[in-house]
């Protein structure tokens, strides 16, 4: 599906409407069919969409936003892209609602790494569109958060937080950081570190599972 604004597929909900949702959004160089694999092991009736993220890559795959090298292989993120992704991931959000047969209210966003980044970025920033996250191998990136985040009312959102305690590629002393940024915040949320490198271990998968399913009953 093309016509919202991000390119993404979906998986069909076994309800005919009113459907729980979740969006999933891959890490860099990376596709939408990435985290797709995992949608076959998730509830039946979960109304499932993988988004494609904005900015192509060479030879393949695609960003949210650049990452960019200096000579010293010291490396930065491209703000200004990475806020439009964040906005523009805001506005999918709300044609997803006005497209599909979903429940408005029970949408939860799934990342991996910088879709993850991208995740936490959205669901502080527009709180009121969302009500779970489920943010694997990522951090809080303060740069892409708005500046009145201390007045928002976050009491609808919850989060589940992994990461692997050896990742090679975003340091998990990043990621040991959330719960106690959550915490001032008074967002409910659930930490857990894996004994894996920059990945999602099977252990992983099975309690981000169980920790949704107890979500979508609530």
């Amino acid at each position: 599906m093309s016509k919202l604004s991000l390119h993404h597929i979906t998986r069909l909900s076994t309800l005919k409407e009113n459907a729980p949702a979740l969006i999933m959004f891959h890490g860099y160089g990376s596709d939408e069919n990435d985290l797709f694999s995992f949608a076959s092991e998730l509830p039946e009736e979960l109304f499932i969409i993988s988004a494609r993220a904005p900015y192509p890559m060479q030879p393949y795959g695609n960003a949210w936003y650049a990452i960019n090298f200096d000579a010293e292989m010291n490396k930065w993120n491209d703000n200004e892209q990475a806020l439009k992704s964040r906005d523009l991931i805001a506005t999918f959000i709300d044609e997803v609602k006005a497209t599909y047969p979903i429940n408005k209210d029970n949408l939860t966003l799934l990342g991996f790494s910088q879709g993850t980044i991208l995740s936490y970025a959205v669901a502080l920033t527009y709180p009121e569109k969302i009500r779970n996250v489920i943010a694997l191998s990522g951090y809080i990136s303060p740069e892409m958060l708005p500046d009145d985040i201390e007045t928002k009312d976050y009491s609808r959102l919850a989060f589940y937080c992994s990461h692997g305690n050896v990742d090679q590629v975003i340091p998990v002393e990043w990621a040991r950081k959330v719960p106690q940024f959550l915490n001032a915040l008074s967002i409910k949320n659930t930490y857990k570190e894996f004994p894996v490198g920059h990945g999602v271990a099977p252990e992983n998968f099975y309690e981000l599972r169980s920790w949704l399913n107890k979500r979508l009953e609530n």
